[in-house]
């Protein structure tokens, strides 16, 4: 018998219950973990709302990441054995595979060994903002050595994985908070330049930044309003990636601006390069070579203990953390 966490109706926090179950054996192409540590995403608390892309299946598991220690394999599995110390790159489905439980089962193929020099909590907080920012900016936007790129919600997981891949490439990030309360925690996160979205205008300081030439990459999160402006900021032939739908307010078409400049607004998830075995190695040697160097290393805003599940899913919708939200099993 294990604890897991699942909820049965759609709803705030409190619908998560810790419940005890029997955990099947690995089947053949997966490996099951002692779970050491969880990582908490935005779409965890979106799936559990019913606010999410898909829907689950009630009751449900949750949860997209988490590292441990490997405690049985099954059948035709290479190359990883019990007790071997891993994380986890987020499946396609986190309802399939759910992460939230004191064990947990995987795909072998998104099983990784994580470097020696992270601990659990750090594990935890590798492969979805990692993969999802080098999704966009490398795999897709192919950023470039010395050339601007604006970052929405920069205080995220997310967002600040992408400042530090920025400057791993020698790019030059940009980033965008609501206010000016995280200002200095993002330079000193990396960030070159801040703005404070509702405290200056995007519209006039990203061209002062950027100059008249503009900015070629956009990655954002956020939807709504903010389209406008970011757009109007974009060098001719430009792309906007947007990987998520955070605003409640409606997003404009900037149909005059899309067509004036020839630019790209295209929607992404970290799935299209998780379900690509080629472009996942490449992403995988990305971050593992970023990890080993000190180029990447995951900020932790907060560690929650698993009894506290409800609590951590609270500070997950507050927006006031900086980095990721891990839970200690």
């Amino acid at each position: 018998m294990t604890r897991v966490v699942r909820f049965h109706e759609l709803g705030g926090p409190e619908v998560l219950q810790i419940e005890t179950i029997d955990m099947p054996a690995p089947g053949p192409g997966e490996i099951r973990i002692r779970v050491k540590a969880l990582g908490l995403n935005r779409a965890e608390a979106m799936v559990r709302s019913g606010s999410y892309i898909m829907q689950p299946d009630l009751p449900s598991g949750l949860g997209f990441e988490a590292a441990g220690i490997i405690d049985a394999v099954g059948r035709d599995v290479a190359g990883f054995a019990p007790g071997d110390a891993v994380s986890v790159i987020p499946p396609q489905s986190m309802t399939d595979w759910p992460a939230y439980g004191e064990l947990a089962t995987f795909p072998a193929s998104l099983v990784v060994r994580h470097p020696p020099a992270l601990n659990w909590e750090e594990a935890a907080a590798v492969w979805m903002q990692y993969v999802t920012a080098y999704g966009a900016l490398i795999d897709i936007a192919g950023l470039r050595k010395d050339e601007f790129v604006v970052i929405t919600a920069a205080s995220s997981s997310v967002g600040l994985a992408a400042i530090q891949i920025a400057n791993m490439v020698g790019a030059i990030p940009i980033a965008v908070t609501r206010t000016g309360a995280k200002r200095q925690a993002l330079l000193q996160a990396g960030a070159a330049h801040v703005v404070a979205s509702a405290e200056e205008g995007l519209g006039s300081r990203l061209p002062e930044i950027a100059g008249p030439d503009g900015v070629r990459v956009v990655f954002d999160p956020v939807g709504g309003p903010a389209f406008e402006p970011l757009t109007a900021a974009m060098a001719r032939g430009g792309i906007l990636l947007e990987y998520g739908a955070l605003s409640a307010e409606p997003t404009p078409f900037p149909l005059g601006t899309v067509l004036g400049k020839s630019l790209t607004l295209r929607g992404y998830l970290i799935h299209e390069i998780t379900a690509d075995p080629e472009r996942l190695e490449a992403a995988k040697a990305f971050v593992l070579k970023g990890l080993a160097s000190g180029a990447l290393r995951p900020v932790i805003a907060r560690i929650f203990p698993f009894e506290q599940i409800v609590e951590a899913h609270r500070f997950l919708e507050s927006n006031e953390q900086f980095g990721k939200i891990v839970v200690t099993v």
